[in-house]
């Protein structure tokens, strides 16, 4: 059965995908894309992918992934099932690319062995190289990608991509020093920069906000970054600016 024949569910990602059949995006240079879905996963497909992931496969998310993995139309595609991973494993040790903006930047979903949903959902971000949050829920996400395929071309991905990834770069707003996080009361904190020493700074995303995140690369390309086990609490390792210099030396010189 093709997938554009499934009746209404209760799933409201599915819902949501069937509705906007037939949508046609239009970028700022005047370019139309139609909205597409990906063809389904087949059974064999969506074990290999369960079998994949670092949890178990939410209940709605194999729903959405026998409908379509994914769909084409706006950014560079929407894809639900990668099971390669996506990378910086120092960051998202089980993260999952989602969508591409073009320009060799991703939006990550941040997956654990205590996940139980689809998210959060960051924008791993090279240049300048921060990662900032985006979502909790694979649904808003979905949502604000379609709004971003049409003028005005605004939504909270375009957000995210234009203003917070600048913003963080600039001021590096959630970082905390290895004093406050020795000094601080809560336990994850405080153990988290035990284990470390005065080289590094923090960053706490456990209850982030939309555009919050941390500079990753601020320090050069080798910055060393770390993650509290599963929590989303993260560090990087500083340097001098006369490290630095020496380092960017040393690698030009390579």
């Amino acid at each position: 059965m093709s997938p554009y024949n499934f009746p209404l569910t209760m799933n409201p990602i599915i819902n949501f995908l069937k509705q906007t059949e037939g949508t046609v995006f239009v970028n700022e240079d005047g370019y139309k894309d139609d909205f597409k879905l990906k063809q389904p996963l087949t059974e064999q497909e969506l074990l290999a992918f369960e079998k994949s992931l670092p949890c178990a496969l939410p209940d709605d998310m194999r729903e959405l992934l026998r409908f379509a993995r994914g769909f084409d139309g706006v950014l560079d595609g929407v894809d639900f099932a990668d099971s390669v991973g996506f990378g910086l494993e120092e960051i998202f040790p089980h993260g999952r690319s989602l969508a591409a903006d073009g320009y060799g930047n991703f939006w990550v979903v941040d997956l654990t062995r205590e996940s139980k949903s689809f998210g959060p959902i960051f924008y791993a971000c090279h240049d300048a190289p921060v990662i900032a949050y985006q979502t909790d829920s694979l649904l808003h996400f979905i949502r604000e990608v379609v709004r971003f395929g049409n003028k005005p071309w605004k939504s909270e991905i375009d957000e995210v991509h234009e203003t917070f990834t600048s913003r963080i770069w600039r001021e590096n707003p959630c970082v905390l020093t290895f004093a406050q996080c020795l000094a601080a009361a809560d336990a994850d904190l405080k153990a988290f920069a035990e284990s470390l020493d005065e080289s590094w700074e923090f960053a706490d995303l456990r209850e982030p906000k939309l555009g919050d995140g941390y500079s990753w690369g601020r320090y050069g390309p080798k910055t060393l970054n770390r993650r509290y086990g599963d929590k989303k609490i993260f560090a990087c390792q500083k340097k001098s600016f006369g490290r630095r210099f020496r380092d960017a030396f040393r690698w030009s010189n390579s």
